[in-house]
């Protein structure tokens, strides 16, 4: 392929989570200098790894230090970076909207800005959904993004030393949703009492902090194996955390919820992690078209139904698998699948020949109850077969997890470099962001 055969293409990538920020980063690297434009666009200057911000919201990662700038990676990998909002395309004139961006007192910094592209990949991410239940939207606490996640680390601390200040003080927290993100948050936050009494900022003991993690299915962890879901149970109970499940919610208020069965439980901090879908401005896109969650409906090469120009990839695709019943779970390991398939397949992109299908692999899942174990499964595609493992080998897989994301945006050597000073924080920084 020579450089005429791309020049003036503008591959225009909105979202820089996972899979956007992968694909700008090695379509950057690859292409840039045979003429092909690539920018990314994301509403906020920094990408934090969506799997982590329960560690964000705990305080035991420090989003200051593990950020990402996207203005850095963008120089570094040859791609240009936008920061704005999208509020809409022409799919005719191939022009996209960027919402006015604001400062911290509300002045307009940048206004309304249009993009034009000659392909446009969506990698919009997902947030939580809360099923239109009363109160939830006033009440609860949501981890979609950084900026939520430390809101919510900011309430815990101060309810931590409210708390600590009274006689009798005690602390009642609930997660609604026992996925990943309900049940690595429920261990992340006895860690956190435990480093946090260490650093004299709490004096709870342990019989004092009530941490109840709610889930309307009849088992936690529904999208691993029944028996690793029953080992997480196990050990969240030992830690402390009440686990109640076949349990819907049926409204929220201040200080407490209220299930189906009209059951109250208080709670002065609660977080709603149960289910996602796609961002509602999807709905809105040019009528692009989408399914229930938002989602965008796409081909099995990635391309939206209704325009060959535009991919969707992650969490916000609609992608069936093979069995043509079933969509493609919305997990990280996903987004990086699309993002590699889409980049794999970009020289066909560019040469207008037919693109093969995406086809999902599982890999297993993993999740993290803190310091004090891991389970998951490898290999996940459980009709052929997988392997469950728990402890310290299944420790080192989900921290490796997050090294292959690194290795994909960085490179080997300089995630090396990360994690080298890494693990010289552990010595020299507070185990726990504690402001």
């Amino acid at each position: 392929m020579t450089s005429s055969t791309i020049f003036n293409k503008h591959v225009v990538i909105v979202g820089g989570g996972a899979g956007g920020l992968e694909l700008a980063t090695r379509l950057g690297r690859a292409y840039a200098r045979k003429g092909l434009q690539v920018t990314l666009v994301d509403e906020d200057p920094t990408h934090i790894w969506k799997p982590l911000l329960h560690e964000v919201a705990s305080g035991s990662l420090d989003p200051g230090i593990d950020e990402l700038n996207y203005r850095a990676q963008a120089r570094s990998a040859r791609f240009k970076f936008q920061i704005g909002r999208l509020e809409n395309i022409d799919r005719t004139k191939k022009i996209l909207f960027l919402a006015p961006v604001t400062g911290i007192d509300g002045e307009v910094v940048l206004p309304i800005r249009t993009l034009s592209y000659d392909y446009l990949v969506l990698a919009v991410g997902s947030q939580t959904h809360d099923f239109g239940i009363e109160g939830v939207r006033e009440h609860c606490a949501f981890l979609d993004n950084r900026y939520q996640a430390e809101r919510f680390h900011h309430h815990l601390l101060e309810a931590w030393l409210r708390a600590s200040s009274e006689a009798e003080g005690h602390l009642r927290i609930a997660i609604v949703g026992a996925g990943a993100t309900g049940v690595e948050l429920s261990a992340e936050i006895f860690h956190a009492a435990k480093e946090l009494g260490a650093y004299g900022l709490s004096k709870l003991n342990r019989s004092q902090l009530e941490v109840n993690l709610i889930e309307a299915g009849p088992r936690i962890l529904g999208a691993l194996p029944e028996r690793l879901s029953s080992a997480a149970h196990v050990e969240l109970e030992k830690l402390g955390v009440k686990v109640k499940t076949n349990t819907q919610v049926a409204a929220v208020t201040q200080d407490h919820l209220l299930t189906q069965n009209n059951e109250e439980i208080k709670a002065e901090l609660k977080v709603w992690a149960a289910g996602i879908k796609a961002p509602d401005f999807l709905r809105e896109l040019d009528g692009l078209e989408v399914n229930a969650r938002n989602q965008l409906v796409v081909n099995p090469d990635l391309r939206c139904t209704l325009d060959p120009t535009i991919f969707a990839i992650g969490d916000c695709a609609a992608c069936l698998m093979p069995d043509g019943k079933s969509l493609v779970p919305p997990r990280a390991q996903a987004a990086h699948q699309m993002a590699s398939f889409v980049f794999k397949q970009f020289k066909k992109v560019l040469e207008n020949e037919p693109l093969p299908a995406y086809e999902y692999k599982d890999y297993g899942s993993m999740v993290s109850l803190s310091n004090y174990s891991t389970v998951g499964s490898l290999m996940g595609n459980l009709s052929k077969g997988s392997m469950m493992i728990e402890g310290k080998v299944a420790r080192i897989v989900y921290v490796s997890l997050y090294r292959l994301h690194q290795i994909a945006i960085y490179g080997f050597f300089k995630t090396a470099l990360i994690a080298f000073v890494a693990r010289i924080n552990r010595v020299i920084r507070p185990r726990l962001k504690l402001h």
